[in-house]
């Protein structure tokens, strides 16, 4: 999922941040105000071959997304809520069942 907005024109800007002790980096400031980055703003963070990728969850972000999960139901068939649900219990099920492998 690309986060960016089309209209994203500043891409070639680069700077160079350091990370603390705590691994904790500072953001510059354009980039906070082209991705609508504020204070609180989550970000998931994924292992890329070329290195770290954020990727801020921003209102602007899910306003961007939502109803992409909406989906035509044929008769019969369950919606995303009990497919969720049961997704759910079932990774739970395995999380109990490797721990009780690991914990004997």
């Amino acid at each position: 999922m690309d986060v960016r907005s089309e209209d994203v024109t500043t891409t070639s800007k680069h700077n160079s941040v350091r990370f603390t002790t705590k691994g904790q980096v500072v953001i510059p400031a354009w980039l906070r105000r082209e991705f609508h980055i504020e204070d609180g703003t989550k970000a998931i963070v994924q292992a890329t071959p070329d290195g770290i990728l954020l990727k801020p969850v921003t209102k602007y972000v899910i306003d961007r997304l939502h109803g992409i999960l909406k989906r035509e139901r044929k008769p019969g068939e369950k919606s995303f809520a009990e497919e969720w649900a049961e997704h759910k219990r079932e990774e739970l099920a395995l999380e109990e069942e490797n721990y009780a492998r690991h914990s004997a």
